[in-house]
């Protein structure tokens, strides 16, 4: 097997505890990084990833930037890849013999980029950076589409970066979609006119938008956040590749309609939720907003129905019964692994990737973009990202079987993901290895007070943390 498809194989998921939930300089997290390296073969003693950078590479480090703010009461702490983590991995990359090392995320479209950078202090780092070294091409946002939303409109500037910048792959039906699509067009995203998914996905189609910067890439160093996520169960390091796609409309999040008449956006069946959803595709179609008026009056007091009978999952598919984001997530994963820069698939692993997961303070409850800090104290780390996944969701106190993103994520498909099962996945923590039931009893770890409303059933009632 080649290096670059060492990941199928490889198993073991390292643990890091971090001495304090106090997030440290770059500088003195290098010295952890270091420790990483030298546990999973990675680094000589003075670098922590000098044997997985072939000379003259091109490196990408894919953090999660999703947003400028926390949507909740929560402090920022637990919404983005610490800045920290990016500045370390960064410099450190910089002093092997890479040919070129560059940053870069798709944010959601209502993210300020501009804030967040700044808030981050990213952006002055970034340019300095830039200015010492010339190997260092900065931090890239890699969307197409910006957009906000005003009394329920949502307004976009589109094209933002060029289309050159960008692949197109269609899986067709090799693609993990393809089992839950018909002729009716019912894949939905949030705030979205649904004729743009209608042309992505359908019987046979299922295209992706992919950041050339990340097919060019030799390596890609994966820095997500761990967090509970309500579409999703867990987002980390497979969650996190969603990030590498440029426009939204190629990404299909749910299915309209209750679990009862085929869809998957809510559990069972509810006729104020179909009026809900009939209306904002109806609003969703103006391309100026001007629907919205007409249908407001009719919204707000369906809304207010739903919060005044106790209503938790919504309409936007956050709840366990969620058959169609893993799909999508794990089709981009597919894509970073297995994805040519012409947009063809290849049989074999195109680039390295290495994970490095930021889990010293997680996310709990409302993730992504509405997440209560969870002090873990962990940095998890490794190649194969379903391996660490499945230890992440133990650590949130889910279970990782009930997760589909995870669960599906050792199937058997072309383009496979994990070449083991869960139950030969190794933790290697303090210098000793465990077997994950071994270890997960052996240890004691902090319990999260709060979950996605939809998700209550894939948490750990006793037994395994």
């Amino acid at each position: 097997m080649s290096s670059n498809g060492r990941f199928l194989s490889e198993r073991r998921v390292g643990i890091q505890q971090s001495d304090s939930t106090d997030y440290t300089s770059a500088e003195d997290l290098i010295p952890q990084l270091r420790r990483i390296g030298r546990e999973f073969g990675w680094s000589s003693d003075q670098n922590a990833f000098a044997r997985m950078i072939p000379n003259g590479a091109r490196v990408l480090v894919k953090p999660n930037l999703v947003l400028h703010e926390n949507n909740g009461p929560w402090s920022f702490d637990a919404v983005i890849t610490h800045p920290s983590f990016v500045k370390a991995v960064v410099e450190e990359l910089l002093k092997t013999s890479a040919g070129s090392v560059s940053v870069g995320d798709s944010p959601i479209q209502s993210c300020d980029f501009a804030h967040l950078m700044r808030r981050t202090k990213l952006d002055s780092w970034s340019a300095d950076l830039k200015a010492r070294e010339a190997h260092f091409s900065g931090i890239h946002d890699f969307r197409r589409t910006i957009a906000t939303m005003r009394g329920g409109i949502r307004r976009a500037k589109e094209d933002m970066v060029e289309v050159e910048r960008y692949s197109l792959f269609d899986l067709g039906r090799d693609s993990l979609l393809e089992p839950i699509t018909t002729t009716e067009p019912r894949f939905r995203i949030t705030g979205y006119d649904p004729k743009f998914l209608a042309q992505t996905h359908h019987p046979g189609r299922h295209q992706y938008l992919i950041a050339k910067e990340v097919l060019d890439a030799d390596v890609v160093i994966n820095l997500p956040r761990l967090k509970m996520h309500k579409k999703a169960g867990v987002t980390n390091a497979l969650k996190n590749v969603v990030g590498i796609n440029g426009n939204k409309e190629f990404l299909p999040h749910h299915r309209i309609g209750g679990s009862s008449d085929a869809g998957d956006c809510y559990p069972g069946k509810s006729r104020v939720k179909e009026w809900l959803e009939t209306l904002y595709d109806y609003q969703n179609g103006s391309l100026t907003g001007g629907r919205s008026r007409v249908v407001a009056p009719v919204l707000r007091p369906l809304r207010k129905y739903l919060t005044l009978a106790g209503d938790e999952t919504g309409i936007e598919g956050s709840w366990s019964g969620n058959d169609t984001v893993w799909r999508m997530s794990l089709d981009l994963n597919r894509i970073l692994m297995y994805g040519r820069a012409d947009g063809t698939m290849a049989d074999t692993p195109q680039r390295t990737v290495l994970h490095i997961c930021d889990a010293i303070v997680a996310g709990q409850g409302s993730g992504p973009l509405a997440p209560e800090p969870f002090e873990l104290g962990m940095i998890l780390f490794g190649e194969n990202a379903a391996a660490i996944d499945y230890v992440g969701a133990h650590l949130l106190g889910m279970n990782p079987d009930a997760i589909p993103i995870i669960r599906c994520a050792f199937g058997n498909f072309r383009w496979p993901l994990a070449g083991f099962t869960p139950d030969d996945i190794t933790i290697r923590h303090g210098e000793k290895s465990f077997a994950i039931d071994a270890f997960l009893k052996c240890q004691s770890f902090p319990r999260p007070r709060h979950v996605p409303p939809g998700w209550s059933s894939a948490m750990h009632r006793s037994g395994r943390n």
